[in-house]
């Protein structure tokens, strides 16, 4: 081979290729996890703010309306998803010709767990204020979870008020390892 010819060759030796590929795999082996774990953490963020925003949209619903509005978990469980209805027979979501104002299909990986008062619907009045059908007044926590443990990441709180706040305490909740 000339010198010629050795000025103009280009590209990486099959030496140096293999040791590029080890280098990225190991890179990946470690970063793999990572990236796993913070999608999850992303997607269980999504899911507290949506359903914060479900549940203001419903209260507004109520306000605007002059009319109860009921925000429901799916088939019983926040994790499936929710509906908004508007509650013109007072069954709530119990009457299936109530009109469905929104829903919301959930992602079934993020545990979704409320305590007593908002395991399974929050109904508005005309006036905004959170009541049970018995009439008493309804104040709860809904805890976003993270799957397979008892830890929630997040808490949509409902005040006895009506107003609806976003918190982001990581703790330990028994209903996190039941939901």
């Amino acid at each position: 081979m000339s010198r010629e010819d050795n000025v103009y060759q280009h590209g990486m030796s099959m030496i140096q290729l293999l040791f590029t590929l080890a280098i990225v795999a190991i890179t990946a082996q470690f970063a793999g996890p990572a990236y796993g774990v913070l999608v999850e953490q992303q997607r269980r963020q999504v899911a507290a703010e949506q359903l914060a925003s479900g549940l203001r949209n419903a209260r507004t619903e109520a306000l605007v309306r002059h009319h109860y509005v009921v925000v429901h978990a799916l088939q019983d469980d926040w994790s499936k998803g929710w509906r908004i209805i508007l509650d013109q027979s007072g069954r709530g979501h119990l009457d299936e010709s109530n009109p469905v104002l929104a829903y919301k299909q959930g992602n079934a990986q993020i545990p979704i767990a409320g305590n007593t008062p908002v395991k399974h619907y929050v109904r508005f009045n005309p006036l905004g204020e959170p009541l049970l059908s018995g009439g008493a007044f309804q104040a709860g926590t809904l805890h976003i979870c993270q799957a397979d443990t008892a830890l929630s990441h997040y808490q949509v709180v409902l005040a006895k008020s009506g107003r609806i706040s976003l918190r982001s305490d990581q703790a330990t909740q028994a209903l996190c390892a039941t939901a």
